[in-house]
């Protein structure tokens, strides 16, 4: 869990949370150091660089936000982490302006393809990013979830719009500029040139359920958890997640 402080927050990254742990814990026994070098384009305040960091590992956080990354600055201070999380201010059209090609292990894309212009150029700098082992984990937000959920509140036009809008997208005032379906996210990381190590559907059922239940029902936080994590999986319920998360490896990583 990113913050045992923050249980609410744990429902929105605990999956991928778990899943980029174990590809980290992978990757330092492929290569033997137990500290890797971990890029985090868009990664904002720090949500995974920080316990990534916490981790031991170093981590470089691209972001176009400065008050993002005085935030993130802030955040490493005050975990004692300063020396391991350094933040620079970039976007993933123009990552090599700020950072080196073939210079990380592992790659964190999360919540960036839905506001680039060319998803396909952005999972591509991603990749190149990475070394000739290395991971990548790319979340972005899920066409079925927002469907589900307008239609769930009674806005059917709204959710069939977007079933058919080519960006996933239910009207002018839709805040997100773009979604994806699992398919469309494992071709793009295959079509970089990765080899799909896993999908898993985030927030399945998070997001539908009502947050007094959560909060007030005993147990229910935990169990809801659980929930979402033996759900995320399994294909059936990638079409309904808020997210999607696929993490890709290269050729390389993915031959261990």
């Amino acid at each position: 869990m990113s913050d045992p402080m923050r249980p609410r927050a744990s429902l929105r990254t605990a999956v991928v949370w778990e899943v980029l742990q174990d590809a980290l814990d992978r990757r330092v026994k492929a290569t033997g150091r137990e500290s890797l070098d971990v890029l985090d384009t868009g990664g904002g305040s720090g949500n995974f660089a920080v316990p990534v960091a916490r981790l031991g590992h170093r981590v470089t956080v691209v972001d176009p936000s400065p008050n993002a990354l005085f935030a993130l600055e802030r955040r490493a201070a005050e975990a004692g982490l300063a020396d391991r999380v350094r933040g620079v201010q970039g976007d993933a059209h123009g990552l090599f302006d700020v950072v080196e090609r073939g210079d990380y292990d592992v790659v964190l894309c999360h919540g960036v393809l839905e506001h680039v212009d060319d998803p396909a150029e952005g999972v591509r700098n991603a990749v190149a990013a990475l070394r000739a082992e290395g991971v990548l984990s790319l979340l972005a937000a899920g066409l079925g979830g927002a469907v589900l959920a307008r239609a769930l509140a009674g806005h059917f036009k709204e959710a069939r719009h977007a079933l058919d809008d080519p960006d996933g997208r239910w009207g002018a005032s839709d805040p997100m500029p773009r979604r994806f379906s699992a398919e469309q996210l494992t071709a793009l990381v295959e079509g970089a040139g990765l080899t799909v190590g896993a999908v898993h559907g985030v927030r399945v059922f998070a997001d539908l359920v009502p947050g007094v239940l959560v909060d007030t029902e005993p147990g229910a936080l935990d169990a809801l958890l659980k929930l979402e994590a033996a759900a995320a999986e399994l294909p059936a319920f990638h079409s309904v997640a808020t997210q999607i998360h696929v993490l890709g490896e290269t050729p390389a990583a993915a031959g261990h």
